[in-house]
This record gives structure tokens, C-alpha cells and sequence, in this order.
């Protein structure tokens, strides 16, 4: 059995953690599913889990030489950050808002274009993370209700699969189908 996981070292299975717990509360509060939870209930996960904990990650990443992880993971802190204690926690103008998503987005746009190589887990997060933030960014701009919902619910699928690779990394689970369980796969 090829059991190709993500090997990730511990800077990366912390970031990959603390980016889908981050994203996954963040979404579902979005999407209205829970009732009395919005995407604003996430401000102080978004703060110390997202903010702190991930913008950390970032700087021991670029500590250890990882160019492409320590900036996606300090700035991913920063944007976390900054959303927890201003723009999703104090809440300012919709358009406020929405310029502020919009801008993160480009940077979700550069981490995906730029993860190319890492596999379809990280691309995956990363153009997850992108489509999220441009859903929410333009639905905060044009007063959409369920353009919003779209974007949690993305936001909330790419906190998943942030997760289950940090998860996966952990646990020795595969994260991609190798040869030989591709063509098992295609045998049956």
C-alpha cells in the first residue's frame, strides 16, 4: 500500500492546525447554519489562533530556512489578526469590510500561485482561502446575504482540508493517492 503522506514538519502541522480551526469556525459562522453564531463569534479565535499563533509559525518557518511557508503563515497571522481585533471583532463599515477581504484576497491569489509544487493540499487551501475571500468581500460590498453564505461555506471546506492534512500529518494517513492505490482504484 503507498501511503503517501505529507511528511510536514512541526511548523508546518501547527500552521496547517491552527489555519483550519481558524477557518472552520470563521466559515461556519458565516454560513448562518448555527443559530446565534456568525462569522463575527470567531474574532478571538481569529485573534490568538489564527493572528498569533499562526504569524509565530511564520517566523520559526522562516527561522528554519522555509522561505514559502514563513511568509504564508506570518502574513495569514497578520490578516488573522487584524480581522479578529478590527475589522471582524469591532465591526466597521460593510465597504470597510469588504475592501479589507478583497486586499486578502490577492494575497490568498499569491500563496496559491506560489504553493504550486506543494501538492494539491496546500494549493487546495490556499485557492479555497482565495475563492472565500473574494465571495465575502464582494457580498459585503454589494449587501449580499447569500453570496455571504457561499463565501462561509468555502471558508468552512477549506478549514477542513487545512485541518485534515495537519491532522493527517500527525496521524500518518495518506493525503494523496499514490500509483499503486491508483491503479487498485482503477482494477476495481
Amino acid at each position: 500500500m503507498n501511503n503517501e503522506v505529507a511528511a510536514g514538519n512541526t511548523a508546518s502541522t501547527l500552521g496547517h492546525l491552527a489555519l483550519g480551526l481558524t477557518l472552520l469556525a470563521f466559515g461556519l459562522g458565516g454560513t448562518g447554519v448555527i443559530d446565534n453564531v456568525a462569522a463575527a463569534d470567531a474574532a478571538g479565535l481569529a485573534t490568538w489562533v489564527g493572528g498569533v499563533t499562526l504569524f509565530l509559525v511564520g517566523l520559526l518557518a522562516l527561522r528554519a530556512g522555509s522561505t514559502g511557508e514563513g511568509t504564508a503563515y506570518a502574513a495569514l497571522g497578520a490578516f488573522w489578526f487584524t480581522w479578529g481585533t478590527g475589522v471582524g471583532g469591532a465591526g466597521g463599515s460593510a465597504d470597510a469590510a469588504g475592501l479589507f477581504l478583497l486586499l486578502w484576497a490577492l494575497l490568498a491569489l499569491t500563496l496559491t500561485v506560489a504553493s504550486s509544487g506543494s501538492g494539491l493540499f496546500g494549493q487546495g487551501v490556499y485557492g479555497l482561502l482565495f475563492v472565500s475571500l473574494l465571495l465575502l468581500g464582494i457580498a459585503a460590498l454589494a449587501d449580499n446575504g447569500g453570496l455571504a453564505k457561499a463565501g462561509g461555506w468555502v471558508a468552512a471546506v477549506a478549514g477542513l482540508v487545512a485541518w485534515y492534512g495537519a491532522t493527517a500529518a500527525v496521524a500518518g494517513w495518506p493525503t494523496s493517492l499514490g500509483r499503486a492505490s491508483r491503479s487498485a482504484a482503477a482494477a476495481s
